[in-house]
């Protein structure tokens, strides 16, 4: 029983059920979700052991409905334990990981709530069901079976095994790669060794090093990716750029108490055994199973087909960087950690592209209020309203109100910008409530970056890949605030894997369209607008660094197919020796360009959601790219161009098969060839 005080006790009476932050403490989250976990486990068994014949309603429905308290702790604290992590939410979470794995088997591997799924799946087309009412019916029927529902009671009782075991191993995979990649921020004691940076840049390293109690020193923090692109491309120093280098690929791979080699061992056999388990050659088998890919052959050949190409674009790159190097440093073999520094040199000498220069035009506010609102205005009549009077999880993250263009209210858009040592690395969307008229809800959704936080007083400014990363983010927040679907299991961004990143990845399109650039590119302190000439120079270099960019993407998703594709029999001793064969095998080892991410520090791949799925980033590209095109052709920000995505697209979340809501739009199957262009793939 929990105690009525604490906050997760009942639904929450602020505006669209925001979570009291102002009231939630460490010390609710356990109770919570102790009394969560029992009070869902009841009404399953209620569900379960009814003696009325199963129905729609009294099935299907009423699991939909189910869980409640359980939910609204769990959104709030997974939300909270990548963005505003404390030592006491690692301990619950290490706690709760198996229980929690253990609840959800056994609702999936209950046999008598199964059998009254699949007795109403066996009758479908009976039912009278509606489009949406279907899918539904279908879609639990796909999840049970792919979570073992029809396996024996010994089989069962190992899956069981492998998935507590797998939920510890993934929390303690992400626990150690936030530990260590705090331990590994560079310190930098002499203001010398930081010649190229700006001012602004030098005050963020200054307050990173103050809030750590390193104060008359400076502290660079490392972001998810391997390259640090941002302080790679300025810093003249090369003995301090590979300084952050050596850091950034050295996460979870030091031998000490955060190393994940043996964690990444342990998960990938234990996934090969459980998709063995349940009738797959390997875990990529069993997941690509049940996304638009279909088959992880489908999957790793575009990424096969892709490599060649960009391989080649990527040596031709490396040529020119090694040259310069060499009339800086004779002699010198071009490392990774120069690669950013002389591939920024070639856009401002080829191009005249200086992207440091760009950021007095890119302070965060307007960034935001001028340029990724006021395109989704142009776009979908959105309106935002700033509630500084609802409480947030931590001071610096803004609350947004937001309305729809008829002025009815949306749902609520959460802003948390800046990095801090207990948020985990990278950009991401979350909700804490998902869009729902069954359950009468709109949406509550944060997006999550890690932007240097400059000294108090001083703008916010961000580099050109921050505001690309601005108006990603906030394109899974558009698809939650625009979802219009019944069921919260098909709520916004509850898609394939491999399409969830296509609405996202389209709204980054309208950074540098001129209309939205125009309306916020404008100099922080003098108000002039970006010079057209810098625009015009900015589309031009678009293309440049392809090679670069495109070649550590695939390395990173063909090394993700790699593990993910060995079976139960196969066992790796070596971690370090198998990611090396495996870029080797694939064509895409280059000593100048590491995979995006390496084994110890993929957190898509072994802590997220992204396992044998990071390969969906370019797969949902070719949408995006074939997207794009429909726009440009129909005449771009416009109202109706919006509208026509937004009904047949966005606004349908899961609850259409994504490949149909993908010919609504387009009228047609998507074409790879705006891909090839964009990438500059086009000899494929």
């Amino acid at each position: 029983m929990i105690s009525p005080d604490n906050p997760f006790a009942a639904p929450s009476e602020l505006p669209y059920a925001l979570p009291p932050f102002d009231r939630i403490a460490d010390e609710h989250y356990r109770p919570a979700f102790e009394a969560g976990l029992a009070e869902h486990a009841a009404e399953i068994e209620q569900i379960a052991a009814q003696d009325a014949e199963p129905t729609f309603e009294n099935t299907i429905v009423a699991l939909e409905r189910a869980g409640e308290l359980l939910g609204r702790v769990a959104s709030v604290f997974y939300n909270l334990s990548g963005s505003n992590s404390t030592d006491e939410i690692q301990a619950i979470q290490a706690e709760f990981a198996p229980k929690l794995a253990a609840h959800h088997d056994a609702i999936h591997l209950n046999p008598k709530l199964f059998a009254r799924i699949d007795a109403l799946h066996a009758r479908r087309h009976e039912l009278g069901l509606d489009e949406e009412s279907l899918r539904l019916l279908e879609r639990r029927h796909t999840d049970f079976s792919r979570a073992g529902a029809g396996l024996g009671e010994r089989e069962q009782a190992r899956l069981r095994e492998l998935n507590e075991q797998l939920s510890t191993l993934q929390t303690k995979f992400q626990q150690n790669l936030l530990k260590d990649t705090n331990d590994l921020a560079v310190v930098i004691a002499d203001r010398a060794e930081l010649a190229g940076f700006g001012e602004g840049a030098i005050a963020t390293a200054a307050e990173a090093a103050s809030a750590r109690g390193e104060s008359g020193k400076y502290v660079l923090t490392l972001t998810l990716p391997t390259s640090q692109a941002s302080p790679l491309e300025t810093l003249r120093d090369r003995d301090v750029r590979e300084r952050i280098h050596a850091a950034s690929m050295a996460r979870g791979n030091r031998g000490n108490e955060f190393d994940n080699n043996a964690v990444v061992a342990d998960i990938v056999r234990l996934r090969a055994e459980r998709a063995a388990l349940l009738g797959y050659p390997n875990h990529a088998a069993y997941v690509i199973a049940d996304e638009t890919a279909k088959t992880a052959e489908a999957a790793a050949g575009l990424l096969e087909r892709l490599a060649p190409a960009a391989v080649a674009n990527a040596r031709a790159e490396a040529a020119e960087l090694q040259q310069l190097l060499e009339a800086d440093v004779p002699g010198a073999k071009l490392r990774p950690s120069d690669w950013p520094y002389y591939a920024a040199q070639v856009r401002r000498e080829r191009f005249d592209v200086d992207t440091e220069a760009l950021r007095p035009y890119f302070e965060a506010g307007r960034v935001y209020a001028d340029g990724v609102f006021f395109a989704a205005t142009k776009l979908y009549g959105l309106t935002f309203t700033e509630r500084p009077d609802l409480p947030t999880y931590h001071p610096d993250v803004r609350t947004f109100e937001v309305f729809d263009a008829d002025g009815s209210p949306l749902g609520l858009f959460l802003l948390d910008l800046y990095t801090r040592d207990n948020k985990r690395g990278g950009a991401w969307m979350n909700t804490f409530v998902d869009q729902s008229r069954l359950l009468d809800r709109k949406t509550v959704v944060v997006n999550v970056l890690n932007v240097g936080k400059p000294p108090a007083g001083e703008p916010t400014l961000l580099t050109f890949d921050e505001v690309v990363t601005a108006f990603h983010e906030f394109g899974h927040a558009l698809h939650a605030l625009l979802s219009a679907v019944r069921y919260p299991t098909f709520s916004g961004t509850n898609v394939p894997r491999d399409f969830v990143e296509y609405p996202s990845q389209v709204n980054e399109m309208w950074m540098l369209w001129p209309e939205v650039l125009a309306n916020y590119a404008k100099h922080h302190e003098t108000g002039e607008a970006l010079p057209q000439e810098q625009v015009d120079k900015l589309l031009a270099a678009q293309q440049y660094g392809e090679g670069f960019s495109t070649t550590e993407y695939l390395a990173a998703s063909l090394l993700d197919q790699a593990w993910h594709r060995l079976g139960a029999d196969d066992r790796v001793e070596d971690v370090q020796r198998f990611e090396t064969d495996a870029l080797v095998k694939a064509g895409v080892a280059l000593d100048a360009i590491p995979p995006r991410y390496r084994t110890t520090y993929f957190a898509h791949i072994f802590s997220g959601g992204y396992s044998a799925g990071y390969y969906s980033y370019i797969w949902s590209e070719v949408l995006d790219a074939d997207t794009v095109q429909w726009f440009r052709e129909n005449g771009g920000l416009t109202r109706e161009n919006g509208d026509h995505f937004r009904r047949t697209l966005l606004g349908r979340g899961g609850s259409i098969d994504p490949m149909d809501a993908f010919r609504a739009f387009r009228g047609r199957d998507p074409e790879i060839e705006p891909l090839l262009n964009r990438r500059g793939l086009n000899g494929v």
